[in-house]
């Protein structure tokens, strides 16, 4: 899969809405101090590109603009939502110094050759799953979906590869001509027309924004079979190494307010919805608070520190596309795609 084949893909969960000005909304201090050593001696700007529209899996990147947090940096960041190439692309090419990818797509634009290193894991647990309209079909294990007709986004061999591995568990065989291309179309509104029986969402954003309009989802979410898919990061900040190699004291003074941003989330979810939803005041502020509630905890998780990265899940999910023969052995150097150095230090 190329870069431009990328973006197609990431359009299919693309919410939209549209570019909004970001405004600043001072809401009080975190226990966490500025990180002094790491704010740069002048005054520097920088491009963020997201990978949506803004979201609430964005809201430490717009509680550090916020609250100065970038300010105290000695940093201008402009947040960008994502146009006609991917973020992977943006950043390998030099248009932005950081975007927000994930591991399954970043490892196929590496594998393609961009130039893309992940430096802070935004949610420690995948928080994406398979979710039905529950009044139609109730998912109480993966079992239930044998039969179903699935609404994909483009891309199969991932896709299939997923639910396969899911049904392997429970003894069952995938057919893959259940898997029905739906494309950018909205999951949501597809399931509810009985286009399609099911597929595969956000929680945090889609499955909690279906919750709101008083749709009821079945989800199965794959966080709960690790025996089944490993974990991996999704979302994570992106870099490329050019940028690491050159302005090494700019990614860290970036990174250390971000990490101040998401320890913000952790510790007052309300007052980062409330900093999200006056940044971008189309959101739903319901759906903001809600999301922001459910993952408040889910940000750092059981790691020491928000961001931080293992490499043996980078590993168990770089093994799972190779078993599943949708990368080669040997295609992704794993010690090299990631890195811990630019968190704050403990």
């Amino acid at each position: 899969m190329n870069l431009q084949n990328l973006s197609a893909v990431f359009s299919r969960w693309t919410l939209s809405l549209p570019v909004c000005a970001l405004l600043i909304a001072v809401v009080g201090a975190v226990s966490v101090q500025a990180q002094d050593d790491a704010a740069l001696a002048e005054r520097t700007s920088v491009k963020l590109m997201l990978d949506f529209s803004p979201n609430t899996n964005h809201t430490g990147f717009y509680v550090a603009q916020a609250n100065g947090y970038y300010d105290e940096m000695n940093l201008d960041v402009e947040i960008l939502e994502p146009a006609d190439v991917a973020a992977e692309q943006a950043v390998s090419t030099g248009v932005v110094e950081f975007g927000i990818g994930f591991q399954e797509f970043s490892t196929f634009a590496i594998v393609d050759g961009a130039d893309v290193v992940s430096i802070a894991a935004i949610i420690q647990e995948n928080t994406s799953g398979f979710a039905a309209i529950a009044a139609d079909n109730m998912l109480e294990s993966p079992a239930d979906l044998a039969e179903l007709t699935y609404g994909g986004f483009s891309f199969p061999s991932l896709e299939n590869a997923m639910i396969r591995e899911l049904l392997a568990c429970e003894g069952i065989d995938w057919d893959s001509g259940n898997y029905l291309d739906v494309g950018f179309a909205d999951p949501i509104e597809l399931m509810s027309r009985d286009r399609i029986d099911y597929s595969w969402i956000f929680y945090a954003w889609q499955g909690i924004g279906a919750e709101v309009r008083d749709i009821e989802l079945s989800t199965l979410l794959l966080s709960d079979y690790a025996d089944c898919i490993p974990n991996y990061y999704t979302p994570i900040l992106l870099t490329s190494s050019e940028m690491i190699d050159e302005n090494p004291d700019m990614v860290r003074a970036f990174t250390h307010a971000t990490a101040r941003g998401y320890e913000f989330a952790i510790e007052s979810p309300e007052d980062a919805a409330a900093v999200l939803v006056e940044a971008v005041p189309q959101l739903d502020e319901t759906l903001v608070q809600e999301s922001a509630a459910w993952l408040a905890p889910r940000y750092q998780g059981e790691a020491a520190q928000w961001g931080e990265q293992d490499i043996a899940v980078w590993q168990g999910f770089t093994d799972f596309l190779v078993d599943n023969e949708i990368i080669e052995a040997g295609a992704l150097d794993v010690e090299a795609v990631f890195t811990n150095d630019f968190l704050p230090e403990q």
